[in-house]
């Protein structure tokens, strides 16, 4: 029985601990992204940065949405990542649609 306290408390110590940051952001990009190989660029480029977990583009939408752990990015380190890709980004606000050419 104390085994067993003992080790739960240890779980619940070790699982706050852990515990991550995870936060989601949503670009446009300039210039927009109209093909297969603007989506690989940047996915290309930003996959690189620490603590970006998931990417997610869509030509349609004009959109980059990026999960990211924020204890080791931050939007301004995402921002510089899509410059080296050439492209200049700008994160949407919620519900916010980007404007399409």
């Amino acid at each position: 029985m104390t085994r067993t306290k003992a080790f739960l408390i240890a779980l619940a110590v070790s699982t706050v601990c852990l515990a991550k940051d995870i936060q989601k952001a949503v670009f446009t990009t300039t210039p927009q992204m109209h093909c297969e190989n603007c989506e690989k660029k940047i996915k290309g480029n930003l996959r690189f940065e620490k603590g970006v977990k998931k990417i997610v583009t869509n030509i349609e939408q004009q959109t980059v949405t990026i999960e990211y752990d924020a204890d080791k990015v931050t939007v301004n380190q995402l921002l510089k990542a899509f410059s080296k890709a050439g492209y200049e980004a700008r994160k949407l606000k919620e519900g916010e649609k980007p404007k399409k050419n």
